[in-house]
């Protein structure tokens, strides 16, 4: 299905003595398909949601930005709530990829810092999408908090912490505690970071795996990275 978007075009018209006048020029439409529509509607909810929540969006005001008509957020989305719900989900896939897809080095201590590298990234790199999981909203399910998202985080982290507490003689069974505990400790650190940016994010980190490696008896003074990432 294609969708027209009007472009205004000035229209002039130039004579002289003996000369022909220019001819006007017409309004053109650019065609846009379904698909572009639905992306570039889900673009505009997600930079209006980020910014006023769900209750402070209207479907007015997602139709005006995107210069069509209500009909038409109905017709790909059924309304607000359902342009919301895809934008958080589109938006839960992005930052859980990115945490499990970072989670690569051997070293248990890395594998930390790796983790909390892929948080603060998210959130530098993807600010309005991490507002929008953390902010509270009516139409938010069980699958679709950020309690859940981090939960399924912590599922990831489970699994590499009950081997490293079995190869150290530890009880396997608390890695599910421990992994509430780390990721957990890492996204809320991470909502304070959102705003203030300060410190830097490798040194965030750094004091996130200090704690986390060291445990408040054993802090170093000074933590460092001894992964590649140094930024």
């Amino acid at each position: 299905m294609m969708e027209d978007v009007a472009i205004d075009g000035s229209s002039s018209s130039t004579s002289g003595t003996g000369g022909t006048g220019a001819k006007p020029r017409r309004s053109r439409r650019v065609r846009m398909t379904g698909a572009e529509r639905r992306e570039q509607l889900l673009d505009i909810g997600r930079t209006l949601f980020a910014a006023k929540g769900f209750e402070g969006t209207s479907v007015e005001e997602i139709a005006a930005k995107a210069g069509v008509s209500k009909p038409v957020v109905y017709e790909h989305f059924g309304g607000k709530e359902g342009l919301y719900a895809v934008v958080v989900d589109r938006e839960m896939r992005q930052l859980l990829d990115g945490v499990t897809g970072a989670l690569t080095a051997g070293h248990p201590r890395e594998l930390l810092e790796q983790a909390a590298f892929a948080l603060l990234d998210y959130i530098e790199n993807y600010t309005d999408g991490f507002r929008i999981l953390v902010r509270d909203s009516p139409v938010a399910q069980s699958t679709g908090t950020f309690a859940s998202l981090i939960s399924d985080i912590a599922t990831q982290v489970e699994d590499i912490l009950g081997l490293e507490f079995k190869a150290r003689g530890f009880d396997p069974k608390l890695a599910p505690l421990y992994a509430q505990a780390l990721v957990g400790s890492v996204a809320l650190t991470g909502q304070w970071w959102l705003d203030v940016r300060k410190p830097k994010k490798a040194e965030v980190a750094a004091h996130l795996v200090n704690l986390a490696w060291h445990g408040l008896d054993g802090l170093e003074q000074r933590p460092r990275l001894i992964g590649h990432r140094k930024s």
